[in-house]
């Protein structure tokens, strides 16, 4: 063991601290990974993680539920049937929902007497303070984060009622963040104006009961006015919901880890560069491979492990302050208040996947000494074995990069609509680039070479030092080619994927004004607007027309979906795009339109029957239209608006579409409408409308620019290692030149030529490649966000590749001024 902590003092524990800027940017962009990683997990965990704390803390011994499928619940009197039920001990019935109150959005839980058969985290608490509640007319238990004192009142909607107790406690504090009030099930009812309906039934089987048997029972009797489920149910439907968003930064902090290595790569190729000459002394002293080989993978594995550590740190404040930052149209859908949670396997996978990145990385670069014999690891650069690339490899690589190639492509051609498949297609067809680009190894060095030479006499000996160092060359010039790709892929496929969820989401910005209860960045879903409101518009001078609709979160199937009420004139694209006999089975009530990926899901095809649940039983529909429409959750539908009145018991609008009359602009409109809507309402233009949805995405496509923005620095940092490894490899071919009378100008100028050819041919290949996996990237899009994205070349791809020459210069510049100061004796005599 002494003899391991003397190693690893000398050889590595020395050299990284001389080399403390090399260590520090490896370890720095290592946690920058770990960090993107550790944040997704704990996004997605907090979210999900939130919904599982308040079911469980609700539900306690409850092993069924009956909800509703939207939120106007269903008929209280299931509750009694449901108990009815053979093998039920106990049916609790139960209101929640989240509401604006005087004191923020808040959970409003409304049940009875038998909620202590649930024996959850707050029947202590209600036991304890149920006298004060009885006695109190309205009166409520207001959880502790609310920040409500004992006997005040509490606006609820149109309603107001006093606090007659305030909840403590642990548990009770985190459940819902203590944003809850607690109250009897006829004061919520009454509350919410929700008389004689309920969200849901929580069930308590007796001791020894057939659970299969009681579900089938309740089934039975609730004859598809519900959905009857394990409570575990809504914490599902809400990972369900975010697994497009959740796949997608998963896949960015994948990339960032791969273009990491490339650092790790480049950096453990410069030690061992700086190393050599002390490596092969030991190896011809006697020095085993596999113990030199297993030192340098330990230090990797070191920076893996520091970087990891830090970026798990990094990861939970980044992750903490990304809470607050999500879209709101993305939480809106989640019942639960959001708090931050990391799961527990969160930091071990972002370690492991640190150490695993570096050691992988750095066993690559350890291969291109410790293969070689002592004494060729002694000849000069471009001489040894190891510093070439052999015919088998490339053709070996060849063969892998058509390989995947041809697998990519089939993956996309049949359409699987998996998020891993696509995933999957997309990381062959970067990998296959790659190979090929190490398969043409030979002429991307001579490219390069060819255009170091244009740059004069320096350019000269440039090309030479290029042609002698085929593998550094091509891990620089794959630095650059990745910066680029990355470059073009995200911001075309983001642009392009933006201007298809406009063109998706219909003419929205052609409508004059909106009005809904909710704002322009969010859906509106509830609550409804008063009943009289879209009369009261239409009689305004000025609006030509009114249309009214309807939008709720609810459940078909077992799928979190949101369901439109669409009535003629519409401009929504399941109601526009659709054709004029569609269009009328919609509105008739004959029929059901489905978004793509919804139907994908369901398993059903345009002119097949579909069940739909109702609160008033199940209505068998047939698919008129299944349209290509961006989903924020898992899917859309599209009923008549009568029909969603009727069947869902939800009378009224939550959003109207006015066109106003010839000759009137819209801003004078409206401050006439804002004068008839409630003042909760809110009013605002096709173009607001427009620009909240471009906000809700552009907020989720900031994880791609956060990917591209690691890629960018990752390269500049390998960039500047790659190059520096240049001049320390030819310490003294420059030191015998300079001592031949070379200037210092020619010295700098070789350096800086050498980065322009690797620039200019890393920067092309990487134009293209980018322009091809955007043009893939739009092709797997359908897969993934259930749209059909057309490629547009944009016009900033010259200036990508202009930036690449510009980063190859960048990072050049620092070892061009070290090459250019060496100092003549100390370089000479340095072997």
């Amino acid at each position: 063991m002494r003899i391991l902590i003397d190693r690893w003092r000398l050889f590595s524990l020395r050299e990284s601290a001389v080399h403390r800027g090399r260590t520090l940017a490896s370890v720095a962009v290592m946690t920058v990974s770990a960090a993107f990683l550790v944040a997704v997990f704990g996004i997605f965990g907090s979210l999900t993680g939130s919904v599982h704390r308040l079911v469980d803390g609700l539900a306690g011994a409850a092993t069924l539920e009956v909800s509703g499928i939207t939120d106007s619940g269903f008929p209280a009197t299931v509750r009694a049937e449901t108990a009815a039920v053979p093998g039920v001990a106990a049916a609790v019935p139960m209101v929640r929902s989240v509401v604006p109150t005087s004191a923020g959005q808040t959970l409003v839980l409304g049940t009875d007497a038998g909620a202590t058969a649930l024996a959850s985290v707050l029947q202590p608490a209600v036991e304890s303070q149920l006298g004060a509640l009885v006695s109190v007319p309205d009166g409520v238990l207001a959880g502790p984060g609310l920040g409500l004192a004992t006997g005040e009142r509490l606006r609820i909607g149109d309603r107001s009622v006093t606090v007659a107790g305030v909840l403590t406690g642990g548990e009770l504090g985190r459940l819902n963040e203590g944003h809850y009030v607690l109250t009897s099930l006829a004061v919520a009812q009454r509350a919410l104006g929700r008389a004689d309906r309920l969200d849901s039934v929580l069930i308590v089987t007796e001791p020894g009961a057939d659970e299969s048997a009681v579900r089938a029972g309740v089934e039975q009797v609730v004859a598809g006015r519900a959905v009857v489920a394990e409570p575990t149910l809504r914490a599902v439907r809400t990972g369900n919901g975010l697994r497009i968003l959740q796949y997608m930064t998963l896949m960015g902090a994948a990339l960032a880890f791969i273009v990491a290595a490339f650092l790790i790569y480049t950096a453990m190729s410069m030690a061992i560069a700086q190393r050599r000459h002390t490596l092969s002394m030991l190896r011809a002293i006697g020095g085993r491979r596999r113990t030199l080989a297993a030192d340098l993978l330990a230090e990797a594995a070191v920076i893996g492990l520091l970087g990891g550590a830090a970026g798990a740190v990094l990861g939970i404040l980044y992750g903490r302050t990304a809470i607050d930052a999500l879209p709101v149209a993305l939480v809106q859908s989640v019942e639960a208040r959001t708090a931050y949670s990391l799961p527990l396997y969160a930091i071990p996978l972002a370690l492991a996947a640190s150490v695993i990145t570096g050691v992988a990385a750095a066993a690559v670069a350890a291969h291109q000494v410790y293969k070689v014999s002592p004494v060729e690891a002694l000849a000069p650069v471009g001489v040894s074995v190891a510093d070439r690339v052999p015919g088998w490899m490339r053709l070996a690589a060849a063969t892998v990069a058509v390989g995947a190639i041809a697998i990519a492509v089939t993956l996309v051609g049949l359409r699987l609509g998996e998020l891993v498949w696509s995933g999957l297609a997309l990381s062959l067809f970067f990998g296959a680039g790659l190979f090929a680009c190490w398969a043409v190894t030979g002429a991307l060095v001579d490219a390069a070479a060819v255009v170091a030479r244009r740059c004069g006499a320096a350019g000269e000996l440039a090309a030479a030092t290029l042609r002698r160092a085929p593998r550094r060359v091509w891990a620089t010039m794959m630095t650059v080619f990745i910066a680029v790709a990355v470059t073009v892929t995200i911001t075309g496929a983001n642009r392009d994927m933006l201007t298809a969820v406009r063109d998706s989401i219909g003419e929205v910005d052609r409508v004059d004004l909106w009005v809904a209860a909710r704002p322009a960045d969010q859906m509106p879903t509830d609550p409804t607007l008063p009943p009289d409101t879209a009369s009261r518009v239409a009689a305004l001078p000025g609006v030509a027309r009114v249309v009214e609709g309807q939008l709720a979160y609810a459940t078909l199937g077992t799928e979190r979906i949101i369901l439109y009420g669409l009535a003629p004139g519409s401009v929504s694209p399941l109601y526009a795009d659709l054709d004029p006999r569609a269009q009328a089975e919609i509105v008739a009530g004959r029929g059901i339109a489905l978004s793509r990926d919804l139907a994908r899901t369901l398993g059903v095809a345009q002119g097949d029957s579909l069940t739909v649940r109702t609160p008033t039983g199940e209505r068998r529909l047939p698919v008129v239209a299944v349209v290509s429409y961006f989903s924020a959750l898992t899917g859309n539908a599209a009923i008549g608006l009568e029909q969603m009145r009727a069947w869902f018991d939800r009378p009224g609008a939550t959003v109207l579409q006015i066109d106003a009359a010839p000759g009137v602009h819209p801003a004078v409109l409206a401050q006439a409408v804002r004068s008839v809507v409630p003042p909760d309402g809110h009013v605002f233009t096709g173009a607001e409308s427009l620009a909240g949805v471009d906000s809700a995405i552009r907020q989720g496509a900031a994880v791609s620019t956060a990917v591209w923005m690691i890629v960018v620095l990752i390269a500049a940092v390998a960039l500047l290692n790659t190059l520096g490894l240049s001049v320390l490899e030819r310490r003294r071919e420059l030191g015998v030149l300079r001592a031949m009378g070379s200037t210092r100008r020619m010295v700098l100028g070789t350096v800086l030529a050498e980065a322009i050819g690797i620039g200019v041919v890393g920067g092309g290949l990487g134009l293209g490649f980018g322009a091809l996996s955007q043009f893939f990237f739009d092709r797997i899009t359908p897969d993934i966000m259930n749209l059909e994205v057309a490629y547009r070349p944009g016009p900033m791809v010259l200036g990508f590749a202009l930036g690449a020459i510009g980063l190859s210069l960048l990072g050049s510049l620092p070892p061009a001024v070290r090459a250019a100061r060496l100092n003549i004796i100390e370089a000479i005599g340095t072997e």
